[in-house]
Parts: C-alpha cells; sequence; structure tokens
C-alpha cells in the first residue's frame, strides 16, 4: 500500500471520529476515542482493500443485452443495451440505472452521436412543438397561418389586453356595489 493511500485512510477515520465526537449525545472517554479511532481505521482500509478489485470487475463485466445494430433497428423505439427492453427515450431509464447518457454511451463503446430518443417520437414531438408555435420569437407569425394558429394569435392579442378589461371589471364592480368592493 502506498504511502498516500495510507495518509487518506489516516484522514477518513480521523473524520469519522470527529464527526462520531461531535454529536452531542456522545458522551466518551479517553479510551472510547482511541478505540473508536482504530476501529473506524481499521474499517476504514477494509473497505479500500476491498474496493479496489472490485472496480477492475466491473469495468469489463458490461456486455450488452442486445447488438448496437439490433438496438436501433425499429424507429418507434430504441432497445437498450442493459436490460434489451424497448424504450422511446433513454433517459429515465439511464438515470433509474445510475448513468447519464455520457456513461452509457462510455460503457458500451457508442459514438457520441448514438440517439437517447427513438426517430419516430422525436419527430412527433417536433411536429407539436412546431405546431403549438415553439422556436418563434415573440410577436413572429407563424409561416403558414391557418384557422387554428389565427384563433391562438387572437387569443394572445386579447391576453395583452385583459389587464385593462380586469380593471375595468373591477371599477364596474366596485360601482354597482356603491363602492364598497371589499
Amino acid at each position: 500500500m502506498n504511502r498516500e493511500n495510507q495518509e487518506n485512510e489516516v484522514y477518513l477515520a480521523t473524520e469519522l471520529t470527529i464527526a462520531w465526537l461531535s454529536n452531542p449525545s456522545t458522551r466518551a472517554g479517553v479510551e472510547d476515542v482511541k478505540a473508536f479511532l482504530s476501529s473506524m481505521s481499521k474499517a476504514v482500509a477494509d473497505l479500500s482493500a476491498s474496493s479496489a478489485p472490485a472496480v477492475e470487475e466491473t469495468d469489463n463485466a458490461y456486455e450488452p443485452a442486445v447488438s448496437v445494430r439490433k438496438s436501433l433497428a425499429n424507429p418507434d423505439f430504441i432497445v437498450s443495451l442493459i436490460d434489451g427492453k424497448p424504450y422511446r427515450t433513454l433517459k429515465r431509464h439511464l438515470s433509474g440505472n445510475g448513468l447519464t447518457p455520457a456513461e452509457y454511451r462510455q460503457r458500451y463503446g457508442l459514438k457520441s452521436d448514438y440517439p437517447m430518443v427513438a426517430p419516430a417520437y422525436s419527430e412527433a414531438r417536433k411536429a407539436m412543438a412546431k405546431k403549438i408555435g415553439l422556436g418563434r420569437k415573440p410577436g413572429q407569425s407563424p409561416k403558414k397561418a391557418d384557422a387554428g394558429d389565427a384563433a391562438a394569435v387572437g387569443k394572445a392579442s386579447a391576453r395583452s389586453t385583459s389587464s385593462k378589461s380586469v380593471a375595468a371589471a373591477r371599477a364596474a364592480a366596485k360601482a354597482h356595489l356603491g363602492g364598497n368592493s371589499e
């Protein structure tokens, strides 16, 4: 074991002991502190010794459930390389398995442009966003104005004048109630 690891273990054991002593309900004598510090030092050393080989084993142990070609064969879903199940998007599935898209790509040797969303689902979301007007600058009219879009534009202009109509309604209510609207 190298000197840096030994110093790190001593530091961790010391920090754990300080945290234990910082607890107001802990009443410990000098002998208790020595015993706790030695047990923490032994526990940290055991953990660091047992964790090093496990990391090496898990790096090489990832076999994809299906081939990369099969995972992208259907445009309606992407088959996960983790469990072989189809998903429209992989992001939530990956976070449930403790991975980010970058880590997933690295784990299975995928290119950086490997999709995380099924192509058909992506196109459907894109069409919906265009239909409701996302991506346009404020005040910019849609390129193809149809009856549904014209109604939406009319509603938007009505909202901009709604503060005037609210003030007028309050004034009318106040006059109707005899000036006592509270």
